[in-house]
């Protein structure tokens, strides 16, 4: 089984997304241009939104383990570009210090519950590391730039996508289902869901007992398409799917409760 990012190459591929957005916006003919794959904000309320919400999670981390995130109050955002974009950087800035200074290994309190991943900092970075590439693919869309996230991000963001915002104890309310995905780097995943919840792992090897053939539906696109579609960005018909689609409508229109 291939092994997650190391917590350097989070903190540093974090680093090179926040990079590019930042340029994206720098580009902007104005900071009013909507933002299609999120079309109730302009490139502005993305900003914010991106900055805010580093602050809130450095805040998260620097905290500790707690059964509650801290309260906390985000200076306001500039609306000159020049400024904002400062702001931006401050804001990002707060959110690497603070998971250099805890590490990879120390708790702290997450949206998540019992899920496949922990809650640790090195799960926050794991996760933060996904918003930050997808919104700046919307930053780029924003200005007619898309570009696809890098290979290795894609390729964890998979992982990181099923392993945290999937995988869950609480029931699937349907028939029980089993889901594959398939990037064409190489790589695939399987979900299975159940009144027990659902539950991921990777496909690197054959699992006993249960070959591809199992799967009810399957997707398969580059790494870089299956994260967009995860995260809504791509519709599913960008994907190659073979089997019961109904099982993905589902998926979508599933709101777990714990």
């Amino acid at each position: 089984m291939e092994k997650t990012l190391e917590f350097a190459d989070l903190l540093r591929l974090m680093d090179e997304r926040l990079s590019a957005f930042r340029a994206a916006v720098a580009a902007a003919p104005s900071l009013d241009v909507r933002v299609p794959t999120c079309p109730e904000w302009t490139l502005f309320d993305l900003v914010q939104h991106l900055g805010e919400g580093r602050r809130k999670w450095a805040a998260i981390v620097a905290a500790g383990p707690a059964d509650a995130p801290p309260p906390m109050s985000a200076p306001v955002a500039p609306r000159e570009r020049e400024a904002l974009l400062a702001w931006f950087a401050a804001s990002t800035g707060e959110l690497l210090d603070a998971l250099r200074e805890a590490g990879p290994d120390r708790g702290c309190w997450t949206w998540w519950g019992p899920s496949q991943s922990p809650q640790t900092t090195g799960a926050v970075a794991r996760h933060q590391l996904q918003q930050v590439a997808v919104h700046t693919y919307d930053a780029q869309v924003a200005v007619g730039a898309p570009q696809p996230l890098p290979d290795e991000v894609a390729l964890d963001g998979v992982d990181e996508f099923l392993t945290t915002c999937v995988a869950t104890t609480a029931a699937w309310p349907h028939k029980p289902a089993v889901v594959d995905y398939h990037a064409t780097e190489g790589r695939s995943w399987r979900l299975w869901f159940s009144a027990d919840g659902a539950r991921t792992a990777r496909l690197s090897a054959p699992v006993a007992g249960e070959g591809p053939e199992a799967a009810y539906v399957s997707a398969r696109g580059t790494a870089n398409e299956l994260v967009l579609f995860c995260y809504g960005r791509i519709p599913m018909n960008s994907l190659r799917l073979d089997g019961d689609r109904r099982v993905f409508d589902q998926l979508i229109a599933w709101e777990p409760e714990e």
